[in-house]
């Protein structure tokens, strides 16, 4: 899930930076010291915006840097269990295929991806239906719940997210778009069904 939060956090200036022009400094610095990085109760900072310093800084003796509070937006992303989310697949291995959902990446299992026999084409980068013949492959989109999150706080990249595709409205998208056309096709045939029963019983 994605959200807008502000936060507020103090930053290090080091000595060598004073001359530089302080806003410019200020944004590089919390641009590369909170994106990326995961915040308790909000999630992994995706990016910052609109940011602000907070009163004067203080230099601490014996050290020389500029400690600055400051204030900034910041669009951060959490998985939350049983969110839908859309995403790509990255990577296709022998026991399922990693897919990047927003600034992370998440396993869908071989048991979660089909109701069928999955045949395992790693040279191709492909994992195919054996009945279906429906393939997923690096490159294709899909859409999943999420079942399972094991964040690590300390690098947010390595965290553990779980999905799962086998539920009704959920896999590749292609998949999704041709079980939706046959749906609708079944629903008009037994519209016409229903028409031509009502046409011979008026006859009648």
């Amino acid at each position: 899930m994605y959200k807008m939060v502000r936060m507020e956090d103090t930053i290090r200036i080091p000595p060598n930076l004073f001359k530089e022009d302080l806003n410019e400094v200020i944004e590089d610095i919390v641009h590369k010291t909170f994106e990326g990085r995961y915040k308790k109760d909000y999630g992994v900072i995706v990016v910052t915006d609109n940011i602000e310093p907070v009163g004067e800084g203080v230099v601490i003796h014996g050290d020389g840097a500029l400690y600055q509070r400051v204030s900034f937006d910041a669009l951060v992303f959490m998985p939350v269990l049983q969110e839908i989310v859309d995403g790509i697949v990255c990577e296709v291995v022998e026991f399922g295929a990693f897919c990047h959902i927003g600034p992370l990446d998440a396993l869908v299992h071989m048991s979660q991806i089909m109701n069928d026999f999955i045949e395992v084409d790693i040279d191709n980068e492909r994992l195919i239906g054996k009945e279906t013949k429906r393939a997923l492959s690096v490159g294709s989109t899909i859409r999943a719940r999420i079942v399972a999150v094991s964040m690590n706080e300390l690098s947010p990249r390595e965290s553990k997210i779980g999905l799962t595709m086998r539920q009704p409205a959920l896999g590749a998208h292609e998949w999704i778009e041709e079980d939706r056309k046959k749906e609708a096709k079944k629903e008009e045939e037994a519209e016409k069904k229903g028409k031509k029963k009502k046409k011979k019983e008026k006859k009648k």
